[in-house]
């Protein structure tokens, strides 16, 4: 398993910046991944330092990926089964999501080539990485690389649907860019990663992309 945040000494990490010093670091879970309580001391804007405990989740750093058809004006998605959500609101679970996964050791493009195939079945031919984003700073350690690729109906080359031994159940989904839209609108798509690479799709194709 690969960990975005390496077991690395405090006085280390404490070297590394002058307006905080990490007191104490406990490990609470170390089961699927690491859940880590830090007590740390942080330099407020007026000079004064102030003590403080947060957790912090490490599940490793991720890759993202929106399949882009230009010609026909369409995205692969996929919707699948996440337990957070259910437990939060999602009346199914199910979300509409663009492939994504853990590095696992690799760098971010071998990574989304893989989970490419692997969810939707397209081989991915010239992955554009388009920026990085952490996606839930508060809490978790997490860091995407989100990427936007140019597909064609002849790059599917297997049915996809994620790895059974994994408890993946991955829905290929293929829909026009103006209703993936249209969907985060009206709540259909509730995904952060995937709002984000759509919305950039949309304003690129305006010429507004920075």
């Amino acid at each position: 398993m690969s960990r975005a945040v390496p077991d690395v000494p405090i006085a280390e990490l404490n070297a590394r910046s002058e307006h905080v010093k990490l007191l104490d670091v406990q490990v609470l879970s170390d089961n699927w991944y690491v859940l880590r309580k830090v007590t740390c001391s942080l330099r407020r804007r007026d000079g004064q330092w102030q003590t403080m405990s947060r957790e912090a989740y490490d599940r490793g750093n991720g890759a993202a990926l929106l399949l882009f058809d230009p010609r026909r004006s369409t995205v692969v998605l996929t919707r699948q089964f996440r337990l957070p959500a259910f437990l939060n609101g999602c009346a199914d679970g199910l979300l509409i999501e663009t492939c994504a996964g853990l590095l696992d050791g690799d760098d971010p493009e071998t990574c989304i080539r893989r989970e490419a195939e692997e969810e939707t079945g397209y081989r991915v031919r010239q992955p554009r990485k388009v920026f990085e984003a952490y996606m839930s700073p508060g809490s978790v350690t997490e860091k995407l690389h989100l990427f936007v690729a140019e597909y064609e109906p002849g790059d599917r080359i297997l049915s996809g649907g994620g790895l059974e031994g994994e408890g993946e159940d991955i829905e290929v989904i293929e829909m026009p860019l103006a209703d993936a839209l249209a969907g985060i609108a009206n709540g259909t798509i509730q995904d952060g990663k995937t709002i984000m690479l759509l919305q950039h799709v949309a304003l690129e194709l305006r010429g507004t992309a920075l």
